[in-house]
């Protein structure tokens, strides 16, 4: 399908999530203006989650527009008005993780190396309002407290049964794409429409949402045994 903008994740530390590389996430949904998007990784990762460095290296003022920022890319994701698979061809970790979950359609590779988690727990971070929303309705409700709790990371194939992907392939591009292109044949306005209406407010924050966020979250997120532990996970 000549007309599919394909979106690559790109940045140090196997893609994650830096500052930069999340504005060029936005710009390149701008870009796409419309078009169908298939949404990959660069080299052999998806995405190995948030800039721990970055993190680790935020007071207040900076965490709290570091994590907004991360906001708004789940909502040009999750709101984007036309199909959006994403393909998962290698690590999808915590916030790699929920960008995979944005997509219409999640497509993993088959290679049993490749980890797809949600593993904030494990290093004593929150999952913001938005993010757990987010969770709450794309992750399968029977498994919804072991992958948020656990805070594991699974082989493709044991993502599945989670509901974190929806399905694995040998060739994970290739089949990205022609699900893609399935999707796209569809009329795009009705497509757009159904898709709008049925996510309508489901990763929407309410005023009690920001303040918890701002009162509770943000400051357990720059508090220094966090810090730390971040740090500790850097070096690993």
């Amino acid at each position: 399908m000549s007309d599919v903008y394909q979106l690559t994740i790109s940045g140090p530390g196997k893609n994650a999530l830096s500052t930069p590389v999340m504005q060029d996430i936005i710009r390149q949904l701008g870009a796409a203006g419309g078009r169908p998007v298939l949404v990959t990784g660069a080299g052999d990762a998806f995405c190995a989650g948030l800039n721990l460095k970055e993190v680790a290296s935020l007071d207040r003022g900076g965490m709290e527009r570091y994590l907004l920022l991360l906001d708004d890319v789940i909502d040009a994701l999750f709101d984007y008005p036309a199909p959006l698979v994403t393909c998962v061809g290698g690590h999808a970790i915590a916030g790699g993780c929920v960008l995979a979950l944005c997509g219409d359609v999640r497509v993993a590779t088959a290679d049993a190396k490749a980890r797809i988690g949600l593993n904030e727990v494990a290093l004593g971070l929150e999952f913001p309002p938005k993010i757990m929303k987010l969770a709450r309705q794309r992750v399968a409700p029977r498994a919804l407290e072991r992958v948020l709790l656990e805070a594991g990371l699974y082989e493709p194939r044991r993502a599945v049964e989670l509901g974190l992907v929806d399905e694995v392939a040998a060739d994970a591009p290739a089949r990205a794409r022609a699900v893609l292109e399935t999707l796209a044949a569809h009329p795009r306005e009705i497509y757009a429409s159904t898709k709008r209406t049925l996510r309508a407010g489901t990763i929407t924050l309410a005023d009690e949402d920001r303040r918890y966020f701002r009162d509770e979250v943000l400051p357990r997120w720059c508090a220094p045994a966090v810090k730390e532990r971040v740090l500790a996970a850097l070096k690993r």
